[in-house]
């Protein structure tokens, strides 16, 4: 393969990446030209996928060794050693609202489950279990639909209980979020509460690419999170808070 394609390149080169893109859900035209539909393509990939060291790649249109390995294999396994234990929920002292908690607790359960990717990037029971709901097939992305399917366990698994709509995408859940005036920015100084929501932004803060996680915990300085789709499993991933970037905010259901 080439050791780097970008926007105006032609050839054999292109025409397997554009394979690649299709095969992975990016659909656009084979036709051995890296136009702006393929350059659009390889940024929306980039920006919900990650190199061989558990890295986010760079969001740059540019296809070089990191983003040709990605498009070649499935996301990593990311090792997250922590000071909390993932597999319990947090003390009701450190707060959290009753329905928050509970999807929690479903997120814990699916997590200590082995919930995963199987046969492939987006692709398996578990995935398909979290994007049924939203009326999408396996292939597509499942951070959001794992939080909304979380949520609606919290609600005895009925979705007219839930607060919010099913949702599968990360910024359309915090809108409704911010539709009920449950949502925190960063420069408010809210400190995030088990079971509510956190949502990032990849390419930029206008776009639409987003990812969203589950608030596990606030502890000395650290978020907690339970997260689907960052890795091929559902698991538990650590942040120093003031240094969090692409953060668009968390959402709170108050009860």
């Amino acid at each position: 393969m080439p050791s780097l394609l970008q926007k105006g390149d032609r050839g054999a080169g292109v025409k397997t990446l554009q394979t690649l893109l299709n095969d992975r859900g990016y659909p656009v035209d084979v036709d051995d030209h890296f136009g702006a539909q393929t350059q659009r393509a390889v940024r929306a990939f980039q920006s919900q996928n990650l190199d061989q060291h558990g890295q986010p790649l760079v969001v740059d249109g540019k296809v070089g060794p990191l983003s040709w390995w990605s498009l070649t294999h499935r996301k990593p396994a990311i090792e997250t050693p922590a000071a909390v234990d993932y597999a319990k929920m947090p003390a009701k002292k450190e707060g959290g609202g009753k329905t928050g908690r509970r999807a929690l607790s479903a997120a814990i359960a699916e997590m200590k489950a082995g919930a995963r990717e199987i046969g492939g990037n987006n692709r398996g029971p578990w995935v398909k279990k979290y994007l049924a709901p939203a009326g999408l097939d396996e292939g597509n992305s499942w951070c959001a639909s794992f939080v909304s399917w979380c949520y609606r366990e919290a609600c005895g698994g009925d979705e007219n209980k839930m607060p919010f709509a099913y949702c599968p995408g990360a910024w359309a859940l915090l809108r409704q979020f911010k539709d009920r005036n449950w949502a925190h920015e960063p420069a408010e100084g809210y400190p995030p509460q088990p079971g509510d929501i956190v949502v990032w932004w990849r390419v930029c803060l206008a776009g639409w690419q987003g990812h969203v996680g589950l608030v596990h915990s606030l502890k000395d300085g650290m978020l907690y999170t339970i997260e689907g789709n960052r890795s091929p499993q559902a698991q538990g991933f650590s942040y120093v808070m003031s240094r969090m970037e692409k953060l668009p905010g968390f959402g709170h259901v108050p009860d």
